[in-house]
Protein backbone atom coordinates (compact mmCIF):
# COMPACT_ATOMS: atom_id res chain seq x y z
CA UNK A 1 0.00 0.00 0.00
CA UNK A 2 2.95 2.32 -0.41
CA UNK A 3 3.27 4.54 -3.42
CA UNK A 4 5.63 7.30 -4.42
CA UNK A 5 4.04 10.73 -4.43
CA UNK A 6 5.29 13.99 -5.85
CA UNK A 7 8.95 14.75 -5.23
CA UNK A 8 9.77 11.17 -4.20
CA UNK A 9 7.88 11.46 -0.89
CA UNK A 10 6.63 8.09 0.28
CA UNK A 11 2.84 8.06 0.71
CA UNK A 12 0.63 5.42 2.34
CA UNK A 13 -2.89 5.06 0.92
CA UNK A 14 -5.66 3.37 2.92
CA UNK A 15 -8.23 1.47 0.83
CA UNK A 16 -11.01 1.87 3.43
CA UNK A 17 -9.77 4.97 5.19
CA UNK A 18 -8.68 5.33 8.79
CA UNK A 19 -10.92 7.03 11.38
CA UNK A 20 -9.40 10.31 12.62
CA UNK A 21 -10.65 13.72 13.84
CA UNK A 22 -9.96 17.35 13.10
CA UNK A 23 -9.91 19.65 16.11
CA UNK A 24 -9.48 23.40 16.51
CA UNK A 25 -6.28 24.61 18.15
CA UNK A 26 -8.39 26.05 21.00
CA UNK A 27 -10.64 22.95 21.18
CA UNK A 28 -13.85 24.81 20.23
CA UNK A 29 -14.80 22.43 17.40
CA UNK A 30 -14.15 18.86 16.30
CA UNK A 31 -15.08 16.90 13.13
CA UNK A 32 -14.86 13.18 12.38
CA UNK A 33 -13.14 12.26 9.14
CA UNK A 34 -11.43 9.48 7.22
CA UNK A 35 -7.70 9.53 6.51
CA UNK A 36 -7.31 8.40 2.89
CA UNK A 37 -3.57 8.92 2.34
CA UNK A 38 -0.65 10.23 4.38
CA UNK A 39 3.04 11.09 3.98
CA UNK A 40 5.62 12.81 6.19
CA UNK A 41 4.50 16.24 4.99
CA UNK A 42 0.80 16.02 4.06
CA UNK A 43 -2.43 14.01 4.04
CA UNK A 44 -5.75 13.61 2.22
CA UNK A 45 -8.98 13.40 4.24
CA UNK A 46 -12.70 12.93 3.70
CA UNK A 47 -14.65 15.03 6.19
CA UNK A 48 -17.97 13.94 7.71
CA UNK A 49 -20.30 16.89 8.23
CA UNK A 50 -19.94 20.53 7.30
CA UNK A 51 -16.69 22.47 7.60
CA UNK A 52 -18.33 25.75 6.58
CA UNK A 53 -17.45 28.56 8.97
CA UNK A 54 -14.60 26.69 10.67
CA UNK A 55 -11.17 28.29 11.01
CA UNK A 56 -9.01 25.84 9.05
CA UNK A 57 -5.92 28.06 8.87
CA UNK A 58 -4.39 25.98 11.66
CA UNK A 59 -5.83 22.94 13.45
CA UNK A 60 -4.96 19.50 14.85
CA UNK A 61 -5.35 16.13 13.13
CA UNK A 62 -6.06 13.65 15.95
CA UNK A 63 -4.75 10.24 14.96
CA UNK A 64 -5.96 8.36 18.04
CA UNK A 65 -9.27 8.27 19.90
CA UNK A 66 -7.57 9.45 23.12
CA UNK A 67 -5.93 12.41 21.38
CA UNK A 68 -2.41 11.37 22.38
CA UNK A 69 -1.20 11.11 18.76
CA UNK A 70 -1.77 14.30 16.77
CA UNK A 71 -0.23 16.61 14.17
CA UNK A 72 -0.58 20.38 13.75
CA UNK A 73 -1.92 21.16 10.26
CA UNK A 74 -3.08 23.78 7.81
CA UNK A 75 -5.58 23.51 4.98
CA UNK A 76 -4.21 23.30 1.43
CA UNK A 77 -7.29 22.51 -0.69
CA UNK A 78 -10.97 21.57 -0.35
CA UNK A 79 -12.92 19.70 -3.03
CA UNK A 80 -16.41 18.82 -1.76
CA UNK A 81 -15.92 16.54 1.25
CA UNK A 82 -12.27 15.80 0.38
CA UNK A 83 -9.50 18.02 1.70
CA UNK A 84 -5.73 18.13 1.42
CA UNK A 85 -3.76 19.26 4.45
CA UNK A 86 -0.10 20.03 5.16
CA UNK A 87 1.64 19.28 8.44
CA UNK A 88 3.27 22.20 10.25
CA UNK A 89 6.58 21.76 12.04
CA UNK A 90 7.92 23.69 15.02
CA UNK A 91 7.31 27.25 16.16
CA UNK A 92 8.60 28.86 12.94
CA UNK A 93 6.69 26.53 10.59
CA UNK A 94 4.92 29.33 8.75
CA UNK A 95 7.94 31.63 8.52
CA UNK A 96 9.10 31.68 4.91
CA UNK A 97 11.35 34.74 4.81
CA UNK A 98 15.00 34.08 4.17
CA UNK A 99 16.14 36.97 6.36
CA UNK A 100 18.92 36.48 8.87
CA UNK A 101 18.70 37.23 12.58
CA UNK A 102 20.82 40.36 12.06
CA UNK A 103 18.26 41.75 9.61
CA UNK A 104 15.42 41.01 12.04
CA UNK A 105 17.27 42.75 14.89
CA UNK A 106 17.67 45.95 12.83
CA UNK A 107 13.92 46.32 12.23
Amino acid sequence: MTEDGKGGVERVTFSRGYDVCLMAIDGTWRRDCQLNAISDTDATLTVEGSIQGLNLKEFFLLLSSTGLAYRRCELVRVNGTEMDIRFLRGKNAKKKSGGSKKEEAVH
